[in-house]
């Protein structure tokens, strides 16, 4: 790490402390050439590898941009809209890799959206999962169904 006063190439760690998001990490430096302090910020970076082979940055904001356009018309906020884009983030990062495909991130949408809003979630399901018929709907639909059955059946016992 360069001192940003005298731009020798080395500096001395004081202190680190991790944020409280805890996706990054603040640190305290020393520069032993002309003494002057300074903070760094450190952050993992996660990569986006999309179908054409390209990669980019990952995004929260590209998240809520896609997600709310299924959310269109349903009672969901902004705020639940960057939940659900932290949700996603977190669950990506936990996989302990840095570069993942654009189809991960959309399944890691899929579960917290349904969770959310059930008609938000079949809208970007069916986009994303290129529903093509009737019966593609359908199917959706009765597998929503016997989950929402088996949650009320194991809440009532």
């Amino acid at each position: 790490m360069h001192c940003p006063f005298c731009r020798h190439a080395d500096s001395r760690v004081i202190d680190s402390r991790t944020s409280e998001d805890g996706s990054s990490i603040r640190r305290r430096r020393e520069c032993p050439e002309c003494g002057q302090r300074f903070s760094t910020s450190e952050t993992a970076s996660l990569a986006v590898t999309k179908r054409g082979g390209t990669s980019e940055p990952f995004s929260r904001e590209k998240i809520v941009a896609g997600v709310r356009k299924a959310c269109q018309g349903r009672p969901v906020t902004e705020d639940d809209l960057a939940r659900l884009a932290q949700t996603v983030e977190e669950t990506i990062r936990a996989t302990g890799v840095a570069q993942v495909e654009a189809q991960e991130v959309g399944l890691a949408i899929l579960e917290p959206l349904r969770k959310l809003d059930e008609v938000a979630f079949m809208r970007f399901a069916s986009v994303y999962q290129e529903w093509e018929t009737l019966e593609d709907f359908e199917a959706a639909i009765a597998v929503l169904k016997v989950e929402r059955e088996n949650q009320a059946s194991s809440t009532a016992k």
